[in-house]
C-alpha cells in the first residue's frame, strides 16, 4: 500500500499554487497528532511500501516529527520514502538528522528556476543561490536520491533562461526531474495578475519550444522520459508517484488529500480547522464512480506515460466492448500517428505529449 501524507502548511502562498494549504505553521504538533489519529482509523491490512510527504511544505516539519510519523505509519522498511522540501528549509542539521535515520531517503526539492527574477515573479521565497546551496547540502549529507522540480512557461522566461536553469540543475545530476508547464489555476494570485494584464501568458509556440528543449537536454543527459512531466535516470523512476498512473491503491492523509483504494476514489475535506477539531476523523468521503468514469481514469493516467494503455488490461477490467469502442474512437489518431498501437498497447508519441489532452479527449466516454 502507498500512503500520501499532506502537510498543508507554508511559509507563504506561491502565486500559482492551488493545492490546499495555509500560510502558517503554528499547529504542527497538534496536526501531527490528528494525522496519526486519522491513520489509526483508516489503516489497511496491507503493509505500507511507499510513503510520500507532500504539501504545502513538508520541510516545515522538524525532522523529529517526520521520523515519528514515519515510525507510526511504516514501521517496516520502505521501498521509497519521499519528503518534499523547499530550498530555504534545507539546513545541514535538518537533512543530516533525516539521513541518519533513513539513509535511502528521497528528497523532492522545489527549485522551479535558477533565475531570481523568474522566482520572484511567481512568489517563490528562495533565491537561485539558496536553491544551489540546498542541492549541495543534500549531496554533502549523502542524499543519493534527489528529485528536482522545474517549471517552464514562467512570466518573463525565455528558451535561453530555461536552458540556463535546466543546465545548472543537471550539473548536480539529480536522479529524477519533474518539469511542469506553468498553469493558471482559478482563484490564484497568478490568474488575477493575468486577468489584470500585469503578466503575459507564454504563447503555444514558446511553450512548445521550451518543452522540446527540456526533452532534448534531458535525453542527452541520459534521462528517460517516462511520463509527460517526469524524467529519470535509468532505474530511478518515482515508485510512489507511478502508483497514480498504474492503478495502484493509495491512501491520502490530511485535509484535501485524495485516496484510491480497491478501485474506489475519495478525498478528505480541505478544511484544516475542521480536521484539527475532529482529530482527523470523519473527514474522508468516498466518491461514487460509474464504470465509464473508471475507464476514463485508466485511459487518462495510462496515456500520460511511456508505458501506455494495455488493451488486455482494458478487456480484463471492463470487457471486450470497451476495447472495441476504444479502437473505434482511436482510429483517427492511429491514422495520423498521434496514437500508436504495438503489441496490444496504445501510446501517444513523446513528441505529442505536450498536446496529449487534445488526443485523449476524443477517447473519453462522456
Amino acid at each position: 500500500m502507498k500512503v500520501y501524507v499532506h502537510i498543508p502548511f507554508c511559509h507563504s502562498k506561491c502565486a500559482y499554487c492551488d493545492f490546499y494549504s495555509v500560510a502558517r505553521s503554528d499547529y504542527l504538533g497538534r496536526y501531527a497528532c490528528a494525522l496519526l489519529n486519522e491513520w489509526e482509523t483508516r489503516r489497511p491490512e496491507e503493509t505500507v511500501d511507499t510513503l510520500y510527504f507532500g504539501g504545502g511544505t513538508p520541510s516545515i516539519l522538524p525532522p523529529e516529527t517526520i521520523i515519528e510519523i514515519v515510525g507510526r505509519i511504516a514501521p517496516a522498511p520502505l521501498r521509497e520514502l519521499t519528503v518534499e522540501a523547499n530550498p530555504e528549509d534545507v539546513s545541514k542539521e535538518w537533512i543530516e538528522t533525516l539521513v541518519g535515520r533513513y539513509p535511502d531517503i528521497r528528497i523532492s526539492i522545489g527549485i522551479q528556476s535558477t533565475i531570481d527574477s523568474e522566482l520572484k515573479a511567481v512568489g517563490r521565497r528562495h533565491t537561485a543561490r539558496q536553491a544551489l546551496d540546498a542541492l549541495s547540502t543534500l549531496r554533502a549529507a549523502g542524499v543519493g536520491n534527489i528529485s528536482a522540480d522545474l517549471i517552464y512557461g514562467l512570466p518573463g522566461q525565455s528558451p535561453d533562461s530555461l536552458t540556463e536553469s535546466l543546465s545548472t540543475i543537471l550539473d548536480f545530476r539529480p536522479e529524477h526531474l519533474s518539469c511542469y508547464l506553468l498553469s493558471y489555476e482559478p482563484r490564484t494570485l497568478l490568474s488575477r495578475q493575468l486577468a489584470e494584464g500585469k503578466i503575459t501568458e507564454a504563447s503555444d509556440a514558446l511553450v512548445e519550444e521550451m518543452y522540446q528543449k527540456v526533452c532534448e537536454m534531458t535525453s542527452e543527459a541520459g534521462y528517460r522520459h517516462y511520463e509527460i512531466s517526469n524524467f529519470a535516470l535509468p532505474g530511478r523512476e518515482a515508485i510512489h508517484n507511478s502508483s497514480y498512473w498504474n492503478n495502484s491503491s493509495y491512501i491520502g492523509l490530511g485535509p484535501g488529500a485524495h485516496s484510491y483504494v480497491n478501485g474506489v476514489r475519495g478525498a478528505n475535506l480541505p478544511d484544516l480547522r475542521h480536521y484539527l477539531e475532529t482529530g482527523g476523523t470523519g473527514v474522508y468521503q468516498e466518491e461514487e464512480e460509474s464504470v465509464d468514469s473508471q475507464f476514463n481514469d485508466l485511459l487518462i493516467t495510462s496515456l500520460r506515460t511511456a508505458r501506455g494503455l494495455s488493451l488486455r488490461e482494458v478487456e480484463a477490467r471492463f470487457g471486450a466492448a470497451y476495447v472495441d469502442r476504444l479502437l473505434s474512437d482511436a482510429a483517427a489518431g492511429l491514422e495520423t500517428s498521434d496514437l500508436l498501437l504495438s503489441d496490444g498497447v496504445l501510446t501517444i508519441p513523446q513528441e505529442r505529449w505536450l498536446t496529449s489532452n487534445s488526443i485523449i479527449l476524443p477517447l473519453i466516454i462522456a
